[in-house]
């Protein structure tokens, strides 16, 4: 488990395909994350922009660390889309006695959204973010949200009948600073992760046709 709260970023040194490749294989990702992973064991967990990825079974050179990352995860986030010299957001997991400053956060990616606009307003920006149908549900104004890992608020969202929808978030000068998201353009890709409440308060109300009590029935 996550918090939303990133510790840092790296680099990515390497990104190599297996010989099955990207589809039927897995693609190993080699990230220059300093001391973030000196005390990470073999098999551990690093959050890569919101991505939960477990440790390779070798010990990198020190401040590296390696994941193989299979076609599932490289199609539904935007890690399938890395390269030397990509930037990207760094979380160890919670340890059992940590603070939880942002929100529950489990590494597993929802959906990509696009920024569609980003508003400069002297020290902090408004970043609108485009997102599928499906997923607009799960965003609620002042809800939380992490993207590409980063635990943000929800400032506001698209109406339930809109033909596109959105949400935005506001960027103060430490998260601009110390992460992705003060580099990241119009037009880009981020990965988002919509909170595990409201996930699951969407997967039981699909059940409710289903689990109702009929007529005369009492449970």
């Amino acid at each position: 488990m996550f918090t939303g709260i990133v510790a840092g970023t790296g680099t990515v040194i390497a990104v190599q395909p297996s010989a099955h490749g990207t589809t039927e294989g897995t693609t190993r990702i080699r990230i220059q994350a300093g001391e973030i992973v000196q005390d990470l064991p073999v098999g551990g967990s690093l959050a890569v922009d919101g991505v939960c990825l477990t440790g390779g079974t070798d010990r990198p050179a020190d401040g590296v660390f390696e994941a193989d990352v299979m076609g599932e995860t490289l199609a539904r986030t935007t890690l399938g889309e890395l390269a030397a010299g990509a930037v990207v957001n760094l979380e160890r997991c919670l340890p059992a006695d940590g603070r939880l400053d942002g929100h529950v956060v489990q590494g597993h990616v929802d959906a990509t959204g696009q920024i569609v606009a980003r508003t400069n307003h002297s020290d902090w920006e408004v970043v609108r973010i485009g997102v599928p149908a499906d997923l607009a549900p799960l965003l609620a104004e002042k809800g939380a949200i992490a993207v590409d890992g980063v635990s943000l608020t929800v400032t506001a969202v698209s109406a339930p009948e809109a033909t596109e929808h959105w949400f935005e978030i506001g960027l103060i000068p430490a998260t601009l600073a110390t992460t992705g998201l003060g580099t990241k353009t119009t037009g880009a890709r981020v990965n988002l992760e919509a909170d595990v409440m409201a996930k699951y308060a969407a997967r039981l109300a699909a059940f409710q046709p289903w689990t109702a009590p009929r007529n005369g029935e009492t449970r």
